[in-house]
């Protein structure tokens, strides 16, 4: 997403089987945790660690977050109860799969950087030893901005593990942020990304939000430009939804929120796409873009039907044909663990889910679903089943069909959840 006590002094220190810092967060080295292990012959997973905590939720959130409040974690027993049981979560998945190879780490949240670095390390300590984990593996967190004001907590991620940062950034105006319900304001991004770049991280990305209240066009662009100017490597740009029960969803429906106009919105995507892609960000899923080399891998698994293990209340996992969430109460997922089975509702991933999911998320990236891969996962031919109708999408300037590939156009990525739920009524009716 351990429970061992552990001085401050030793929060920040480098273990032995870790390279310099100068190694850590550069693309294409070899990274923390280099095995020299042969490769096993297992196939690969990602690994997701879900951290519940944080200081307060924000207005807009419906993730699972177990708000803490300005007390220290290292002072709340929950905290301490969370990161003992992870680690037996990761010993009973270690008896089950041996040593199986995991290509990448993702620390999600919540607010994964409210926990000190001892936890970050404690953890990827325990995948090392009992899984196989690739020469230069992606090891990701997501972090707020008001959580690395201190250089050393920053030394200390790195020298843990972490190789790539995921800032939680949202906007760069304080009134927004504000109305968001953020705990940072724009100085803190400012000297989180300086004390980032000064420690040696060279792989940082940005979350950012549009078509917040009272937000035009020109403001959204105004904060791409500002955020281009911090020089990321990577930067996700997720247009605000409104989620039943937050706030602002209450807002809205009383009447005392008002949000841009859809044609606005659309301008903030279309125009968002060209201003990164002229700065050498190119989109390569519908809300994500990336320098060349930098593209988040452990996303890209995601979209690609990769085998993932997630760690902690609400965490899901799919393997080996199966998928199972963990519960989101604490206790009961601690009790789960204790009887070791946090995969007791686990279901079946039929040929029908697998390949409506397959479709659905390969039609969210840029690079789109390979056509033989349909007949691979159907037995059917596309062309055949689908041909007049993908036709008509680029007719419509909403997909391209090159290379025995289909993909949406900026166009049809707008509106991907209507082409999508379109192409599942088709396979319905085919019986598929």
């Amino acid at each position: 997403m351990a429970g061992i006590a552990i001085t401050r002094s030793r929060i920040y220190a480098v273990p032995s089987f870790l390279p310099s810092r100068e190694a850590l967060c550069r693309p294409g080295a070899s990274g923390p945790y280099r095995s020299p292990r042969p490769a096993a012959p297992r196939s690969a997973m990602l690994v997701y660690i879900h951290v519940p905590f944080c200081r307060s939720r924000c207005r807009y959130c419906a993730f699972h977050s177990l708000p803490l409040g300005p007390a220290s974690p290292d002072a709340s027993p929950q905290v301490a109860a969370y990161r003992t049981c992870l680690l037996r979560e990761l010993d009973l998945w270690a008896a089950r799969l041996g040593r199986r190879p995991v290509e990448s780490v993702f620390f999600g949240g919540g607010t994964p950087s409210l926990l000190p670095p001892d936890f970050q390390g404690a953890v990827l300590e325990r995948i090392d030893r009992h899984f196989h984990l690739a020469a230069g593996a992606e090891i990701s967190m997501e972090a707020n901005p008001e959580s690395l004001l201190a250089r050393r907590a920053v030394d200390g991620y790195l020298a843990a593990g972490v190789n790539r940062i995921s800032l939680g950034v949202q906007s760069l105006d304080d009134a927004l942020l504000s109305r968001l319900g953020r705990p940072h304001r724009r100085a803190d991004v400012l000297r989180a990304v300086d004390h980032l770049r000064a420690a040696g991280c060279r792989n940082l990305g940005l979350d950012l939000m549009w078509g917040l209240p009272g937000q035009d066009v020109a403001h959204w662009l105004g904060t791409l430009e500002e955020a281009l100017r911090l020089e990321p490597e990577h930067i996700s740009a997720y247009g605000l939804t409104l989620e039943s029960g937050t706030p602002l969803e209450r807002e809205h429906a009383a009447g005392r929120l008002a949000l841009p106009e859809e044609g606005a919105q659309e301008r903030m995507f279309l125009e968002g796409i060209r201003l990164l892609a002229a700065h050498g960000l190119e989109q390569y899923e519908i809300s994500n873009y990336a320098r060349p080399g930098f593209c988040s891998r452990h996303n890209l698994g995601y979209w690609t039907g990769a085998d993932y293990l997630g760690l902690g209340p609400a965490a899901t996992s799919t393997l080996d044909g199966r998928r199972w969430t963990d519960t989101p109460d604490q206790m009961r997922w601690q009790a789960d663990i204790d009887a070791g089975r946090p995969d007791h509702d686990a279901e079946a991933i039929t040929p029908h889910i697998r390949l409506e999911e397959r479709l659905m998320l390969a039609l969210r990236t840029c690079a789109g679903f390979e056509l033989a891969e349909y007949t691979t996962l159907s037995g059917r031919d596309f062309e055949a089943d689908h041909g007049r109708w993908a036709r008509g999408l680029e007719r419509a300037g909403l997909a391209r069909t090159a290379g025995g590939r289909l993909a949406l156009t900026p166009r049809g990525l707008l509106v991907s959840n209507a082409v999508v739920a379109d192409l599942f009524e088709r396979l319905d009716e085919l019986g598929l």
